[in-house]
């Protein structure tokens, strides 16, 4: 916090000649002062309650100097702020704390993360499943080929018994296969919705 003013050549030149000024009778403090702060190197300081004392004495008598003329090149003093050393043990339980906060913020990023499930289910276990998945539909496909086909063939034969056209023959095993595949899809059907359903 500012306790005094860098003053500047202005308040030199001003107090210099009031202090050199034998009319003006200054205050002994006040001049001893004055005199001190002029004595001063650079950067002159002038402390707000030397400035005080200087304002009061010029106003009871009158002067024509006013404090702002006098101080109107002039800048406050800010002193340096200077930062106490920090506690060593302090600085170490800080770094503890922020370990710690930083292994907590990990773990629970990474809580829904196994490696164990990720070897487990990995690419190639991925591929396994898809094969075995492929290898089912694959052969209920064949298995329903089949069943229509043979069907189709035991009708053919079987209905030379009935009918002695060939085209009679054609169109009662084609009516055959058609009944047992659609019978065929519909377990099909029923048995991949009851997979599905599943959870």
């Amino acid at each position: 916090m500012a306790s005094a003013f860098v003053v500047g050549e202005t308040f030199r030149n001003k107090v210099t000649e009031l202090l050199e000024n034998p009319d003006l009778s200054l205050p002994k403090g006040l001049r001893e002062e004055l005199e001190e702060t002029l004595e001063k190197a650079e950067p002159t300081t002038l402390s707000f309650s030397t400035a005080r004392k200087l304002k009061k004495y010029l106003q009871d008598k009158g002067h024509p100097f006013y404090l702002h003329e006098l101080l109107e090149d002039s800048s406050l003093h800010l002193p340096e702020v200077v930062k106490p050393p920090r506690n060593p043990e302090l600085v170490a339980r800080l770094e503890r704390i922020k370990a710690r906060l930083a292994n907590e913020e990990y773990n629970r990023i990474t809580r829904n993360v196994n490696a164990q499930e990720l070897n487990r289910s990995g690419p190639l276990a991925d591929i396994g499943l898809q094969v075995r998945s492929a290898k089912a539909v694959v052969v209920t496909v064949f298995n329903f080929l089949v069943t229509v086909v043979a069907t189709f063939a035991c009708s053919y034969i079987g209905s030379q018994y009935l009918f002695t056209d060939t085209t009679a023959r054609v169109i009662s095993a084609v009516i055959a296969a058609s009944v047992v595949g659609l019978a065929e899809l519909y377990v099909l059907v029923r048995t991949m919705e009851g997979e599905l359903g599943e959870p």
